[in-house]
């Protein structure tokens, strides 16, 4: 498994914390930045995430932000992206199996670094479930062809 990681200055702890527990899994990974807390704009961060994950070259991706929220909303314009904002390890599980959330998304001000390491290893350890769940799956992937390939606004 290869894992994006990135987050804006709001999350660059946090992300920090999620580094040192990929490297602690053994789990390969890139940091898109940023790189300290000066300010940086989430949109960038978050898109260059989504666009490696989509590409294929990351099986997942992780983004931080200030709450979790903002890296979501852009990851999830991306079309093949199901990013997930998970502040516990039941959504965490939940995302991966159900959803098939292929990011995971958190807030540096809305957890801790324990709880996110717990989040993240829930979430990397999840598998699709496939069954039921993949059929809401492919309906996402529906309405995202109908969208993005008809250009309807």
């Amino acid at each position: 498994m290869k894992v994006a990681v990135a987050s804006d200055h709001g999350g660059f702890r946090l992300k920090e914390e999620v580094i040192g527990l990929l490297r602690e899994l053994g789990i390969a990974y890139r940091d898109f930045g940023t790189y300290s807390e000066d300010p940086v704009d989430y949109p960038d961060m978050a898109l260059a995430v989504a666009e490696a994950v989509r590409k294929g070259e990351y099986d997942r991706g992780v983004l931080c932000c200030g709450t979790g929220i903002g890296v979501a909303i852009c990851a999830n314009k991306v079309p093949g992206i199901r990013a997930a904002l998970c502040h516990d390890t039941f959504s965490a599980r939940a995302a991966r199996e159900h959803n098939d959330a292929n990011i995971l998304t958190m807030g540096q001000r809305v957890i801790g670094p324990g709880l996110a390491r717990d989040i993240v290893a829930t979430w990397l350890q999840a598998e699709f479930q496939g069954g039921r769940h993949a059929r809401r799956v492919d309906k996402i992937r529906c309405i995202e062809q109908e969208y993005y390939s008809f250009g309807r606004s």
